[in-house]
């Protein structure tokens, strides 16, 4: 069975730090989009590279693919379509920003319990040492915590540490 990739969306595929200077970034295309939370003011607006969506899927012989972003089913509807990306599985967020142990990031704990046992790599733009730590505790599996920063999002060396750990 192949090891997941829980691929987070804010930070790592859209740098959305990125949209407070001018112009659009080399390699980027800037989306407004309107997903369901989204309802008051002008449409959101997302920078996606659909260089992303090629690199996401030569991943796809290593890894089964899932979101883990606070997007869910949409990230289906607005994200995967401009990315060439096909439908995939996604964590469910049982409540979104909620409390959490030991000071981890709120996600964490449902990644571990999404992932059941099986080995994982997840890119998110908030994922921190103790993350790493509480992950190493609580599950059994190897896994590959990969802090992306969200003033550069995904880049060449995050798809090769991502391979070369699904290699391993």
């Amino acid at each position: 069975m192949k090891p997941l990739l829980l691929i987070d969306i804010d930070g790592p595929l859209n740098p959305y730090l990125l949209l407070s200077r001018p112009g659009t970034p080399d390699g980027y295309r800037k989306y407004l989009m309107r997903p369901s939370g989204w309802t008051v003011g002008p449409a959101l607006p997302v920078l996606l590279s659909p260089g992303h969506g090629g690199a996401l899927l030569a991943l796809a012989d290593r890894y089964e693919l899932a979101w883990a972003t606070t997007w869910m089913a949409e990230a289906n509807e607005w994200i995967a379509p401009p990315l060439g990306l096909p439908e995939l599985p996604y964590i469910e967020w049982p409540s979104l920003f909620g409390g959490t142990p030991e000071g981890v990031f709120w996600k964490t704990g449902h990644v571990v319990e999404y992932a059941a046992g099986r080995p994982f790599a997840w890119i998110d733009d908030e994922i921190t040492e103790r993350d790493r730590a509480w992950v190493a505790a609580h599950h059994p599996a190897r896994s590959l915590l990969r802090r992306i920063d969200p003033w550069v999002g995904l880049d060449q060396d995050d798809f090769d540490a991502l391979a070369a750990w699904a290699g391993d």
